[in-house]
């Protein structure tokens, strides 16, 4: 690539990795983009994977036919290489891994990809022509929120490169030629925050904030800590939550550049600095020219697709960081009427007896299972998985009102019992002890039989999938042929 990629008009920063021995841990997406745009940067690199898969095989091949070292099978990672002046941690390894370890005993530094994308494009210096990123991390809501804001971006004819912990890394994207972006709209979670250090964004929302990935991070302080860590360094606007005071509380502790400002976003009535609802409209209260206008109408509830209050409340932030780009309030609306959720996101499957079947499968812990509770009134709850260290208790408390029963399966299933033994004894559940191919189907079975007139059947897990599927989205296939396989016109 000669002089470097091209990033808004930038050259890959020859100083961010130039000369150094900079080692890839891990050879997913994020790992395999790392070590191309370190090399790229003119790094030494070593990619090391344990893994022996046909996919890591390939990404081995590749990178070592580019003159990358490359090693793999058990034991690659074991030892961190005598040389090595930077590890870039690819997001699934935690910080106990034998290999990051040593690097912190070795003061060596860690970065996340992320951090490595933001160096490289020259993030560490105050470049006021620099691409604008905007980040978004929380709980719940990260994907759907970025893929908003893209939207809303890309209606008032912005470039847009919509990356991060979506599936793109950015690495790839700052190593793309074909395209000179106008925007960087990040999703990051909890695991690359871990690990970034200096990225300065010119808008950052941390969307909500509840006990996830404890098995990853030790502690829920910690864990927020990270998630916390996307204000540092903001230069135009920190987007908080109203209605989850520690949000805001995050962006108060933040150390910021002189001038941002905190914009809140809420489901109530907004007041200034804040985007809200009036009169299911939309509004702008915090990025309107006439500081003495009440509102700026944005968009109807009914553009926000599904409008169940959690989807709201992520289309708030998502304009909210937008508008601090000065997009016009039509390609807010624009940008939500051409966005629709992704599959296993709060997806109605079948309706038929007068019940509705929900697959909300990426609800993978209990805020997102909570969230997706509140949009019904009265549910036959599908729960269970892989716990991750968290607890159902306060769901299962607040929402023992709305559940006509639960079927419950899964390898953490009675954990989720265990709450509604004791905050919902009222409530009929059903265990499903089968971990097999067969077990939807018997859950579809059980939930049908539990259902009446007017209910929703809800896919909602509050846990991970791994324990049965090859992931969320498997879950949710299956649950969606089940309740295929019983609808009347099948």
């Amino acid at each position: 690539m000669g002089g470097g990629a091209v990033i808004g008009g930038l050259d890959l920063d020859p100083n961010a990795v130039g000369g150094l021995r900079v080692v890839i841990a891990g050879l997913g997406a994020s790992g395999f983009a790392a070590a191309e745009a370190a090399r790229e940067g003119g790094a030494r690199v070593i990619a090391l994977d344990d893994s022996t898969s046909e996919a890591t095989w390939d990404k081995a091949e590749l990178l070592g036919s580019l003159g990358t070292e490359v090693r793999t099978g058990p034991g690659a990672t074991a030892e961190l290489p005598e040389d090595a002046d930077l590890v870039i941690a690819s997001p699934g390894w935690r910080p106990s891994a034998p290999l990051l370890t040593q690097a912190v005993e070795r003061n060596v530094p860690i970065w996340s990809e992320v951090e490595l994308a933001w160096r490289l494009s020259n993030g560490h210096r105050a470049i006021p022509e620099r691409t604008p990123w905007l980040g978004v991390t929380g709980t719940n809501g990260k994907t759907t929120t970025v893929t908003m804001a893209a939207a809303m971006l890309e209606a008032a004819g912005k470039s847009v490169a919509l990356v991060g912990n979506i599936g793109r890394p950015v690495c790839e994207a700052i190593l793309d030629t074909d395209t000179v972006y106008d925007v960087f709209v990040v999703e990051l979670s909890s695991f690359q925050l871990h690990w970034t250090h200096t990225l300065q964004l010119h808008g950052a929302a941390v969307l909500n904030i509840a006990p996830d990935h404890l098995e990853w991070h030790e502690s829920y302080d910690e864990y927020a800590a990270d998630k916390a860590r996307i204000y540092n360094g903001v230069t135009t606007a920190c987007v908080y939550n109203v209605d989850d005071p520690a949000t805001e509380r995050m962006v108060e502790e933040a150390d910021v550049v002189e001038g941002a400002r905190a914009i809140g976003f809420t489901l109530g009535i907004p007041a200034r600095s804040m985007t809200g609802i009036v009169d299911e409209l939309l509004v702008d209260r915090a990025w309107i020219k006439q500081r003495d206008a009440s509102a700026l109408e944005l968009a109807g509830v009914a553009d926000v697709h599904p409008n169940a209050p959690h989807n709201i409340a992520n289309a708030l932030a998502a304009a909210a960081l937008t508008r601090s780009l000065d997009i016009p309030h039509a390609a807010v609306r624009q940008g939500l009427r051409d966005t629709r959720a992704g599959a296993h996101r709060i997806e109605t499957v079948a309706c038929f007896g007068d019940v509705t079947w929900v697959d909300d499968s990426k609800a993978t812990n209990p805020a997102a299972a909570s969230a997706s509770l509140q949009a019904f009134e009265k549910v036959v709850w599908v729960a269970g998985g892989q716990a991750k260290g968290t607890d159902f208790d306060e769901l299962v408390r607040t929402h023992a009102h709305r559940f006509r029963g639960a079927v419950l399966l899964g390898v953490d299933r009675e954990h989720v019992n265990a709450a509604l033994s004791q905050h919902a004894p009222e409530v009929p559940v059903f265990i499903v002890e089968s971990d097999d191919d067969g077990a939807m189907t018997q859950v579809v079975a059980v939930a049908a039989d539990m259902a009446q007139p007017g209910d929703v059947v809800l896919l909602a897990p509050g846990c991970a999938s791994l324990d049965m599927y090859a992931g969320y989205g498997a879950r949710g296939e299956a649950f969606a042929a089940a309740v295929r396989g019983i609808a009347p016109d099948a």
